[in-house]
C-alpha cells in the first residue's frame, strides 16, 4: 500500500511539472474563469438539476425561447417566431434557418420533435423537465424548420418552455437516459459555447462556438473551476487565478469592498429561502410516508411557528442586509408575479404561545410542550451541513421555539442527504429554497399533489402540501392567457400556500457576485436593473463578457487546463471520483429552479 501510495505522489508531482501539450497552448485569447462552489449533479440535460449543470446547459444547447437580458421578456432563440390556432390548442413554431450542431450536422425541427417525445415517453427523461410536457398530447416535425406541439388543454407557459434540445442524431443512439453520462468530448450542442474538456471535481472547459447564429462570443474560452467552498473561490479571485465567483456570503462580499482589481455586483435574486415544516408527507397514491411529528400536521402549530420566527432579524444578521423579508411564495424580481401578505404573521412569541395553548399542547415541568398522548414536541431540524446561513438561522429557530416550549435538534447533513430525506418525508423540519423563473409555473407545480414521490421515491415535492384549493388554482391559471388574470391566480394561490404555512418564506437573499475588473471591463447583467453575471436564464452574461487587453494576452491568471491542481489544494479532489447522480429528482437549497 506504501509503495503504490508514494508511486501516485510521484506521477502526480511529474504531471505538475510536466510541460502543457501544445493543444492545450493558446497564444492568444481570453478565458473567463468562473469559480465554482457546487459539484455538477451530471452533464446530461434530461437529468441535470443543480444550478452548476443548468448553468452549463444554457450554453451548449438550443431552447425555443429564451428570456432577454435586458428584463426578462420572451425572445425568440431557436424559434424565430410561433403561432397558435384560435382555440390555442396548436403551436407552431418556425426555426431558424443556418444553425447547426457543433459536429456539422444541422439543428432541425426533428431534434426538438425528438427532445420532446423522448420527454414525454420516457420517465427517466423527464426527470429535469417533465413538467413542460405533462399536458402535450402531440409533438410533430412537418419539415425541418416547423414544429407543431399540440397540447390536451390551453397551456399559457408555451413561450416558457426553456428545456434544452439535443441533437436526434446523437441521443437516438442511447438506449437508457438515466445511465448516460454525456461526458464523452467534445459534447455536441449548438449554443455560443461547446464542452471541450471535463474533469470532475477540477474542472470544465467551454470553448467559443464560432459559428453559433447570433455570432461568436467576445471571449475564446470559458472555464468553471471547482472549489472545496466559496472561502477558497474568493482566496482565488484574489489571487487573480478567476476571474467571477457567485454565491458570496455576506461577510465575504463585504470583505471584498476597496480589494484591488475586484469589482462587486450586488443583485436582486432569484431565490426564495424556506423553512419546510412537514404536514404528514405522502406519496402520490396517499400512502403515508417519512417520520414528520404528528404535530405538525395542524396547521395551527405551523402557523404558530411562523409567529415565532422573527424574519427581519434573518434578513439582519444572517445576509447582512443583503436580502428582503420573505412572505410570499415568489422573489420580488418578479415584480408581476410577486405577492405580499396583507396581513403578515408578525414576530409575536406571546400569540404564538396563546396559539399553542388553544391547540392543545400544553407546557410540561421541563417547560417543553406535550401532546395529548403526552409526547413532547420535540422537532428534528435538518440543515445543509456547510452553509453558513444554515448553521445561523438553525441556532436562531431553536432558540426562539424553545421560548414557546418547542425543543428542537438541529441535524446538519449534506446536500445530497438532505435532499434524499426531505423527498423521502424523513424530517420534522427542513432547510430548503429553490430559484424561480420569469415564468412561474415550475416552483408553483411542486406544492400540487403532482409532485409528491411515487413508491419507487422519485418526484419534486417542497412542502408535500397536496391541497385541492392549490391544485384548483393551479390548473386555472396554467390555461390563463391573460397577464392580469394569471397574475390574479397565482397571487390567489400564493395566498393558499401562505395560509397552510407549510413552507416558510423566511427571506429573498440578494444574489452576491465579484468579478476581475483587471481582466474583464464589464458583462450583460440580467436584468439591466440590479441584475447579475450569472444569472441561470440565458448565456448573457458570458456571451457578453468584455475582456480586457489583459485576459486577450493570458496575463494575470491560471489556465486550469494545464494547471488543474494548482492553488495549494483549493481545487475540490485530486483524483475524484465520479459520482453521477442518475435519478435525483429533489433539488437542495443550492439546486434548480
Amino acid at each position: 500500500m506504501g509503495r503504490r501510495l508514494a508511486a501516485t505522489w510521484v506521477a502526480l508531482l511529474v504531471a505538475l511539472t510536466a510541460p502543457a501539450p501544445a493543444s492545450a497552448q493558446q497564444e492568444q485569447g481570453a478565458t473567463l474563469r468562473i469559480g465554482l462552489q457546487q459539484q455538477f449533479d451530471t452533464l446530461n440535460p434530461f437529468l441535470g438539476i443543480t444550478l452548476a449543470a443548468t448553468d452549463v446547459f444554457r450554453n451548449i444547447y438550443p431552447t425555443l425561447t429564451t428570456y432577454r437580458a435586458e428584463d426578462f421578456a420572451v425572445t425568440p432563440e431557436l424559434a424565430q417566431r410561433w403561432d397558435h390556432s384560435e382555440d390555442r390548442l396548436t403551436w407552431t413554431f418556425h426555426l431558424r434557418e443556418g444553425v447547426r450542431w457543433s459536429d456539422g450536422e444541422p439543428v432541425t425541427a426533428h431534434d426538438a420533435a425528438y427532445t420532446f417525445n423522448r420527454m414525454m415517453t420516457d420517465p427517466a427523461a423527464s426527470t429535469a423537465n417533465g413538467n413542460f410536457v405533462e399536458n402535450f398530447a402531440e409533438v410533430t416535425a412537418v419539415d425541418d424548420r416547423t414544429l407543431v406541439i399540440r397540447t390536451e388543454t390551453p397551456q399559457a407557459t408555451m413561450l416558457a418552455i426553456d428545456a434544452p434540445i439535443v441533437p436526434e442524431h446523437i441521443w437516438s443512439r442511447v438506449p437508457d437516459v438515466a445511465a448516460f453520462p454525456n461526458d464523452e468530448m467534445p459534447i455536441v450542442g449548438s449554443g455560443p459555447f461547446t464542452v471541450t474538456e471535463y474533469r470532475p471535481g477540477q474542472y470544465l472547459t467551454l470553448r467559443a462556438n464560432e459559428d453559433f447564429w447570433r455570432g461568436p462570443p467576445r471571449i475564446d474560452e470559458l472555464q468553471f473551476v471547482q472549489f472545496k467552498n466559496s472561502d477558497a473561490a474568493v482566496q482565488a479571485l484574489r489571487k487573480g487565478d478567476v476571474d467571477v465567483v457567485r454565491g458570496l456570503t455576506p461577510a465575504q462580499f463585504d470583505a471584498l469592498a476597496g480589494e484591488p482589481n475586484v469589482e462587486q455586483v450586488r443583485g436582486q435574486g432569484r431565490r426564495f429561502y424556506e423553512i419546510i415544516l412537514n404536514p404528514g408527507a405522502t406519496n402520490s397514491e396517499g400512502a403515508p410516508i417519512g417520520t414528520g411529528h404528528p404535530a405538525l400536521r395542524d396547521v395551527r402549530v405551523r402557523r404558530a411557528i411562523d409567529h415565532a420566527i422573527d424574519e427581519q432579524v434573518l434578513v439582519d444578521r444572517v445576509l447582512g442586509g443583503y436580502g428582503q423579508v420573505g412572505g410570499g411564495y415568489l422573489p420580488p424580481i418578479f415584480e408581476d408575479y410577486h405577492w405580499s401578505p396583507p396581513q403578515r404573521r408578525a414576530f409575536d412569541p406571546a400569540l404564538a404561545n396563546r396559539m399553542l395553548d388553544e391547540a392543545g399542547y400544553p407546557r410540561g415541568a421541563d417547560g417543553i410542550r406535550r401532546t395529548a398522548a403526552g409526547e413532547p414536541l420535540h422537532f428534528d431540524f435538518v440543515l445543509h451541513g456547510d452553509e453558513s446561513a444554515d448553521t445561523q438561522v438553525g441556532q436562531f429557530v431553536k432558540q426562539w421555539l424553545r421560548d414557546i416550549g418547542i425543543a428542537v435538534e438541529l441535524q446538519p447533513i449534506s446536500d445530497n442527504q438532505l435532499g434524499d430525506r426531505t423527498t423521502a418525508g424523513d424530517f420534522d423540519m427542513v432547510i430548503s429554497g429553490w430559484s424561480a423563473n420569469p415564468d412561474p409555473d415550475y416552483v408553483l407545480r411542486l406544492q400540487t399533489c403532482a409532485a409528491r414521490p411515487d413508491p419507487q421515491g422519485g418526484g419534486t415535492p417542497d412542502t408535500f402540501l397536496c391541497d385541492p384549493v392549490y391544485d384548483a388554482l393551479y390548473a386555472q391559471q396554467l390555461g390563463e392567457f391573460d397577464p392580469a388574470a394569471r397574475a390574479e391566480l397565482v397571487a390567489r394561490m400564493q395566498q393558499r400556500f401562505y395560509e397552510q404555512a407549510t413552507g416558510l418564506i423566511l427571506f429573498y437573499p440578494n444574489s452576491l457576485e465579484a468579478y476581475r475588473s483587471d481582466r474583464f471591463a464589464g458583462f450583460d447583467l440580467q436584468p439591466a436593473e440590479d441584475g447579475v453575471i450569472v444569472s441561470q436564464q440565458g448565456y448573457w452574461g458570458y456571451y457578453g463578457a468584455r475582456p480586457t487587453q489583459a485576459a486577450i494576452s493570458g496575463a494575470g491568471g491560471t489556465d486550469y487546463g494545464t494547471a488543474a491542481w494548482a492553488l495549494g489544494g483549493a481545487v475540490v479532489l485530486i483524483g475524484a471520483v465520479v459520482v453521477l447522480v442518475v435519478v435525483r429528482r429533489r433539488a437542495t437549497a443550492d439546486s434548480r429552479e
